[in-house]
């Protein structure tokens, strides 16, 4: 759910791509924007830079991607074409345990592209655009594990989905990207318990606003 919720290059495979000098030459410009990113930020990203890194003549990144931000909306796409799906262990806790671990990985893997590309939102209106629709998706693949969840009888029908894997993994982002706390171990388990035992007792049911009182 992070710029990739997830580590995708550690946990997923990447759908298959037509073959070729087009998919080659992608890859290794994607790579370089990666590198770049998080070797240099992204003040120092350039079509001049990731073309040298690559090995590829800058007019034929310019040809494709145009620009920096064609570069970055690249880079988000190649995420969301990943595929990821979230783990079945049997049990919602489990499973949000599970989710948050993967995002704890990406987060504070050396280097970090989720940690980098979070940050790159910041800088640029079309990679906080391209994050967003990253992490709607992200949050769409994951409500599976609140509907298993009530399949198994653990929550309400009406659980709000959204509303348990934010609970579930928003406690991860604020120490680790806000905070910047060392990863503790422990924690994507805690705050998955947490979120369980929530979902459990009907903290995420949904409320019609008509009960409003």
């Amino acid at each position: 759910m992070n710029s990739a919720p997830e580590n995708a290059r550690q946990t997923a495979t990447p759908r298959p791509r037509p073959g070729g000098r087009t998919a080659r030459i992608r890859t290794q410009v994607l790579d370089a924007v990666h590198a770049e990113l998080t070797e240099h930020g992204y003040d120092a990203l350039t079509i001049d830079t990731v073309a040298a890194r690559a090995g590829v003549h800058r007019a034929t990144v310019y040809r494709r991607w145009r620009d920096v931000g064609g570069l970055i909306a690249d880079v988000f796409a190649a995420a969301a074409d990943i595929d990821w799906e979230p783990l079945d262990s049997g049990s919602l806790r489990g499973d949000l345990a599970a989710l948050n671990e993967e995002i704890q990985a990406s987060l504070t893997e050396q280097p970090s592209i989720a940690a980098a590309l979070i940050a790159v939102s910041f800088r640029s209106e079309e990679a906080a655009r391209a994050l967003r629709q990253l992490w709607e998706s992200r949050y769409a693949q994951c409500e599976i594990v609140v509907e298993r969840a009530v399949r198994r009888g653990e929550i309400p029908a009406d659980t709000d989905a959204r509303a348990v894997l934010i609970a579930a993994t928003a406690p991860l982002y604020h120490q680790l990207v806000l905070l910047r706390t060392p990863a503790d171990p422990g924690l994507p388990d805690r705050i998955a318990d947490s979120a369980a035992r929530g979902a459990a007792a009907g903290a995420f049911t949904q409320q019609d606003s008509t009960d409003a009182s």
